[in-house]
């Protein structure tokens, strides 16, 4: 079957996507990355980064958390309920995602990407933020799952490693895995790291030299992003130069 950009209307009516193409996109990319955004943003909210990235022969498809957080906190989140971190006072990430882990591999990624569109799992990827980065490694390590499972292009978790929530037994996933995360980040542990590579057997470590989680804020911390896509996506142009610059 031959591969198909992806459009809105290919994806579940249930589902709040967007879908950047890539600039002068003459024929259907050969790459697609999934972009999950962080516990209480929007797909709104990733899509500037989607154009921002510029990524050759790559359809980006931004996909909102399935559920609103309550009590009016505005936004969208991944897990199975809403759970408050006794340690911080704010929202757990890792509240359980086995409802949006289902959504992301029968909707997104088996019905959508490859039924519909025609790509291979070896031409996805994806990129998480927080719980979202979670979401994506339970994701992979679904698809790899199975007599039809594979391996992703790859995963890039920012701020976040494999939830304690998730399953570990089985063989290990050979999706390769990018963890950024900041220096002395309490999520991202050593212990968490290692929790990470009992389930995936490629993983990278990459950590800013400041304090925080959040999303890079320069072109050094893009830098192993871009150099993980560049490794990973299929293009015959290469990443372009100015592309790392995200503001």
């Amino acid at each position: 079957m031959p591969i198909k950009n992806p459009t809105q209307s290919d994806f579940p009516s249930a589902l709040t996507v967007t879908v950047t193409l890539p600039p002068s996109a003459s024929s259907p990319a050969p790459n697609v990355l999934l972009l999950l955004h962080g516990l209480g943003d929007s797909a709104a909210g990733f899509t500037a980064f989607a154009r921002a990235l510029q990524l050759p022969e790559t359809a980006i498809v931004t996909v909102q958390g399935p559920a609103p957080l309550p009590l009016d906190l505005g936004g969208f989140h991944w897990g199975d309920d809403v759970a408050f971190d006794t340690s911080s006072g704010g929202l757990d990430m890792d509240a359980g995602l086995t409802r949006s882990t289902a959504t992301l591999v029968n909707d997104v990624v088996r019905g959508t990407l490859v039924t519909k569109c025609g790509y291979l799992l070896r031409e996805i990827m994806i990129f998480g933020l927080g719980q979202g980065g979670m979401a994506a490694l339970t994701t992979a390590r679904e698809l790899g799952l199975g007599d039809n499972g594979g391996s992703l292009s790859g995963v890039v978790s920012v701020g976040a490693p494999y939830p304690l929530s998730g399953q570990r037994s089985g063989p290990k996933n050979r999706t390769p895995v990018l963890l950024v995360a900041g220096r002395d980040s309490l999520v991202v542990s050593d212990a968490a790291v290692r929790r990470t590579k009992e389930v995936f057997e490629f993983v990278e470590l990459s950590r800013y030299p400041r304090k925080g989680d959040g999303m890079p804020t320069n072109r050094n911390e893009m830098m192993p992003i871009m150099q993980f896509f560049a490794r990973r996506l299929r293009s015959r142009q290469g990443v372009p130069e100015g592309s790392v610059e995200i503001g």
